[in-house]
C-alpha cells in the first residue's frame, strides 16, 4: 500500500512572523477534509503554531521554518529555528506573561518532541483529529 501524504512548508521573520504564520496555517489546515467537523482541533493546532513561533523568534532571535504534514493520521507541525537550545518546561510566576509556550503545546498536542541538529532544533507536534475523513481514492 502505498503512503499517500500533503504538506506545506513557509518561512516566518521575527518581525511580524507570528501573525502571518496564524494565518497561513488557517488557511492551509482548513483545506483538509476533517476540520469543518472539528474546529477545535484546528483552533488547537492554530494556537500551537502560535506559541512554536514566537518561541523561535523570541527565544532563539531566529526566523522560523513552518512544515505542515498531513499523513492521513495526524497532521505533523513542525517549527524548526537557528538555536540549538532544546526549550523547557517553566513554572512562571502568577502576573508573567511569558514562559507558558512549551505547557500549552504539550497540553494542545496529542504527541510532541524536540531534536537538535547542527544548525538549530526542530518541534514536532503530532495532531489527530477524532474523525479524519476517509481521502484514499480506489485504486
Amino acid at each position: 500500500m502505498a503512503v499517500k501524504a500533503m504538506g506545506w512548508a513557509h518561512s516566518f521573520p521575527v518581525s511580524g512572523g507570528v501573525r502571518a504564520g496564524r494565518e497561513w496555517v488557517r488557511g492551509h489546515v482548513e483545506s483538509l477534509p476533517w476540520t469543518a467537523e472539528e474546529p477545535e482541533t484546528v483552533e488547537s493546532i492554530v494556537l500551537a503554531v502560535s506559541e512554536l513561533l514566537t518561541n523561535a523568534h523570541v527565544h532563539a532571535n531566529s526566523d522560523a521554518h513552518l512544515i505542515l504534514t498531513w499523513d492521513g493520521d495526524c497532521l505533523h507541525v513542525s517549527v524548526h529555528d537557528e538555536d540549538p537550545t532544546l526549550p523547557r518546561r517553566r513554572e512562571p510566576g502568577e502576573g508573567e506573561v511569558s514562559g507558558r509556550g512549551v505547557s500549552i503545546v504539550s497540553a494542545l498536542a496529542d504527541t510532541w518532541g524536540m531534536k537538535c541538529g547542527r544548525h538549530g532544533k526542530t518541534v514536532t507536534a503530532c495532531f489527530r483529529p477524532a474523525h479524519p475523513a476517509h481521502t484514499d481514492e480506489a485504486d
